[in-house]
């Protein structure tokens, strides 16, 4: 599970307003665009005199710029500390506790003011920071990796798990599938595009496919009814067939015996098979399996090629035709001369 936003937890302010509002003009004198107040009446002398050595500071212009703006920062630094310790004498002589709440685990400085309670240490609101981006989530849920804060974004970019479709990352839903994880949205059949339903998937070369266009593309075709096969099947006559299909190609009955005769890729029943040879005896009708007798454009079991009159055996192979009937010599001249 992708973890969920930390909210960073802001202490009630302490002091009363009048010292917030000191607090940011000591901010924006740090920063050199701030007038100094009026009020309160004790520390309106101080920050004039400051405010002044700072106006001198800043105004001032050497050949040796660098040295002399590291020289006005500072200056700047030691008058928020004296203005600090004159602030803190100032509200305690009026009633106004400014007993310290910690140091910044950023700046190391003292907290008087708001402050940020987080990853087990305090912080100045505006020094509780993205690692990456460095916004300030002192007003935003922040995410935690190796005792760092990260904002939403940076932390999915940087450690949330990748889309094996898009590459990007997943923020919320998951899914794991094919050693790989996915968007929902994007983890669908490679063939048809569809998302997969209570059915699941099948895997081939890597890629997922729906049931209907896996069996479509990779099952083997049933040679009775050009369908895939997907369950039981039988391998016979050099091909794939589902059971219900593996009958006679003639007259479509099942092989109860488990027999088939085979005729050009096609399976055939005996009698079926043996009526395509033409070796079905012309006497009882059924296949001939052995000897056979060739007469009149016709086979016979030798039994069963007898006189059509007198139903003995033409053994001898002597018989006279008469209306496509076999007759021997003595029946066809009794009936015929």
């Amino acid at each position: 599970d992708v973890p969920t936003p930390v909210p960073a937890f802001v202490e009630p302010d302490s002091p009363t307003q009048e010292l917030d509002l000191i607090l940011q003009d000591l901010m924006g004198l740090a920063q050199g665009d701030l007038e100094p107040p009026t009020d309160p009446p004790s520390l309106t002398q101080k920050k004039q005199t400051e405010g002044g050595k700072q106006a001198s500071s800043s105004s001032s212009s050497t050949p040796a710029a660098s040295d002399g703006k590291a020289t006005t920062q500072r200056k700047k630094t030691d008058m928020i500390d004296d203005l600090l310790g004159g602030l803190s004498t100032d509200l305690e002589k009026i009633g106004v506790r400014t007993t310290a709440k910690g140091h910044c685990a950023s700046c190391n400085k003292c907290i008087v003011g708001k402050m940020i309670t987080a990853l087990g240490e305090v912080w100045h609101p505006e020094h509780f920071v993205c690692a990456v981006c460095k916004m300030e989530l002192s007003t935003t849920g922040f995410f935690e990796r190796d005792g760092r804060p990260y904002c939403d974004k940076d932390y999915h970019q940087l450690f949330s798990p990748r889309c094996a479709y898009c590459k990007g990352p997943i923020m919320q839903n998951i899914v794991t599938a094919l050693d790989q994880t996915w968007h929902p949205e994007h983890f669908f059949c490679a063939h048809c595009g569809g998302l997969f339903g209570t059915e699941g998937f099948l895997e081939k070369d890597g890629k997922p496919y729906c049931c209907k266009d896996f069996y479509y593309l990779f099952a083997p075709k049933c040679s009775g009814c050009g369908e895939s096969v997907r369950e039981n099947y039988l391998t016979a006559a050099n091909g794939t067939w589902h059971p219900e299909c593996f009958v006679c190609a003639d007259c479509l009955k099942p092989f109860t015996d488990g027999c088939f005769m085979e005729l050009n890729g096609r399976p055939l029943c005996s009698l079926h098979f043996h009526s395509r040879q033409g070796t079905v005896c012309g006497g009882c009708g059924k296949p001939i399996v052995g000897r056979c007798i060739s007469a009149m454009d016709r086979k016979f079991h030798p039994e069963h090629f007898v006189c059509a009159f007198c139903l003995r055996q033409l053994s001898q192979g002597i018989f006279k035709e008469q209306k496509g009937k076999p007759y021997c010599s003595a029946c066809f001249d009794k009936l015929f001369v």
